[in-house]
């Protein structure tokens, strides 16, 4: 099994080092190449808007888009989570991959200095919570039916599933417990994309 970080910017070597912890062949993906390696994608939190921008001047904008929706298991992580988001309510005029039926709000949860932990609970990780980590997370303000929620923080979603699409809006790649990534490997392994 391949896992590929997108590489074009923000918390990509967190994600592999955690990823390198549970034994899997990880890599940053920059090209369309490294893209056609992977079978699963992590999508880091970071800058939305560079990323955007990123993935259109490489040409991969398109060809990811076409992926997931073929089947390519992805799970993004913050600005992950609005990349993949069909509307970015606070900046309308920003572009997405459209693919997960969710509006978000970006820095929904306040700015860099209002970043805060919280325990979860995680139904499918078990009993124990899972400490989160929101830094300028977004915030889901609608969704379609379709969604299924992991976890909710203060009667809202921040984590979320559709099929192959996983996303959350913190960062369990700072977090130190692996649980997240484990099930994001298990969708990965289950997918029917190769």
């Amino acid at each position: 099994m391949k896992i590929g970080v997108l590489g074009m910017q923000g918390d990509i070597e967190e994600h592999l080092a955690t990823l390198e912890k549970l034994n899997v062949d990880a890599f940053r993906v920059k090209s369309s190449k490294a893209l056609d390696m992977i079978d699963g994608l992590i999508i880091p939190g970071g800058e939305s808007t560079t990323m955007l921008r990123l993935l259109k001047l490489t040409g991969l904008f398109e060809k990811l888009k076409n992926m997931i929706q073929k089947g390519l298991p992805v799970y993004g992580t913050c600005a992950g989570m609005i990349l993949l988001s069909k509307k970015i309510v606070s900046h309308a005029e920003q572009d997405s991959l459209n693919i997960l039926d969710i509006s978000v709000n970006r820095n929904g949860y306040g700015r860099q200095v209002e970043s805060f932990e919280a325990d979860l609970s995680i139904p499918l990780l078990g009993n124990k919570p899972f400490r989160a980590i929101f830094i300028r997370a977004p915030l889901i303000v609608k969704m379609g039916k379709d969604i299924e929620i992991l976890a909710s923080y203060d009667g809202s979603p921040v984590m979320v599933r559709n099929g192959n699409v996983m996303a959350s809006s913190f960062h369990p790649e700072l977090s130190g417990d692996l649980r997240i990534h484990e099930l994001f490997l298990r969708m990965v392994k289950n997918a029917s994309y190769r």
